[in-house]
């Protein structure tokens, strides 16, 4: 049985890490005392930082201030990721007090990608599931996230096609599809210098929700990721996934809390 409290210790030591040195390109990081603040990312700043800031009261309140005017100044908007066993536990009150509002919290959940490899899910009939490589499989993919959100995705294809184009072969995409058309899609991500990948971007059309395409889409992802090497995989998930990852292997660690200010 896998050890949360563990798992836990290994999260917090490499993908945090991660998170602020594995940037994309375009994207640099700069340290203000115990966070380090990602500038130049697609849509929004980042702030990130260790489990403890090791800060409170009046100190803690002008390091937060300190990132939402430097965000402000460049006319950003800026999000500050929180986890739900970081300290000082009152950083989210001190967020909202400063003016960011918090985004839907997330569970983070890890599984062993060889475990869950293995785990070779019942075939979906009429469904194919398979790598999305060309750059018609990441315009449908934009198409078909645009429906699924209820908004103009177009930037989407473009943002793919420059991750599994980029030479690193940090980026896996992945796609579901049914009667020649995208019903789902999501990406693998690998974190150099960890034992880890992660699970993001998944979106499946409202129509084919509740059919086993969400589990085909991690059951692929893992196998590829389990063929590289790599240990474990980290899924921050809606209430919607959560119980599927479970039912599937994966161990809940924490939660996580985007706090988001906009100009």
């Amino acid at each position: 049985m896998p050890n949360p409290t563990a798992l836990l210790a290994v999260y917090d030591d490499q993908v945090r890490t991660a998170e602020i040195t594995n940037l994309p390109p375009g994207a640099h990081a700069e340290r203000d005392g115990p966070v380090v603040r990602v500038v130049g990312q697609h849509r929004r700043g980042f702030v990130s930082g260790p489990r403890d800031l090791g800060l409170d009261g009046a100190e803690l309140d002008a390091l937060i201030a300190r990132q939402r005017d430097f965000f402000a100044a460049r006319g950003e908007a800026v999000e500050w990721k929180t986890r739900g066993h970081d300290l000082p536990a009152d950083l989210p009150r001190r967020l909202v007090a400063a003016g960011f509002t918090a985004e839907q919290p997330e569970t983070v959940l890890i599984g062993e990608t060889g475990e869950l490899a293995a785990a070779d899910p019942a075939p979906i009939s009429g469904v194919t599931v398979r790598e999305a490589r060309s750059e018609s499989d990441m315009l449908r993919i934009a198409e078909m996230a645009s429906e699924v959100w209820g908004d103009d995705r177009s930037w989407l294809a473009a943002e793919l096609v420059d991750r599994v184009r980029d030479g690193t072969g940090r980026t896996v995409v992945v796609l579901a599809e049914a009667d020649g058309r995208v019903v789902s899609s999501a990406r693998l991500e690998f974190e150099p210098g960890t034992e880890f990948a992660g699970l993001w971007g998944g979106a499946t059309l409202a129509g084919w929700r509740g059919r086993g395409v969400y589990r085909a889409l991690v059951a692929h992802r893992a196998l590829v990721a389990a063929q590289r090497g790599t240990r474990y995989l980290q899924v921050d998930a809606t209430e919607d996934s959560r119980p599927i990852l479970e039912r599937m292997g994966f161990t809940a660690v924490t939660t996580t809390t985007p706090y988001v200010w906009s100009p």
